[in-house]
């Protein structure tokens, strides 16, 4: 069965609590001052567009189905017009991965409607 596809509506930067979130993460993979300095950069960083599909790769991160409630919650939001913050990305390339430090459920919601979506997003190195 295909994919409806949904029209993805972005706000313009990504909201204030998103970098905390991305900070708490991120401390789980970086020392507290590293993960400090990416999200000075994120906060900083202009908006990027890429498709979900190649977030998803990049990322290495299984897909979480749309049973989560985050990912409902996300997939009620785009379904009633509601605008959605541009996700955190993260470049590593050490592990050779892009780590979505916030809105991996955001990413997985708009997957379910369509891998080729573009996924508005501000992006820095690690």
């Amino acid at each position: 069965m295909a994919k409806t596809k949904a029209k993805i509506r972005w706000l313009d930067d990504s909201e204030p609590h998103d970098y905390p979130a991305a900070f708490s993460y991120l401390c789980l993979i970086y020392p507290p001052r590293r993960a400090k300095q990416i999200v000075s950069r994120l906060k900083s960083a202009g908006l990027s567009e890429f498709k979900s599909k190649d977030i998803s790769r990049a990322s290495g991160l299984p897909l979480l189905g749309v049973s989560n409630s985050h990912v409902e919650h996300d997939r009620e939001r785009i379904k009633s017009g509601g605008s959605l913050s541009p996700i955190l990305l993260v470049r590593d390339a050490g592990r050779g991965k892009v780590i979505i430090a916030d809105g991996y459920h955001r990413l997985c919601a708009i997957y379910s409607f369509d891998e080729d979506a573009v996924i508005r997003c501000k992006i820095c190195d690690g």
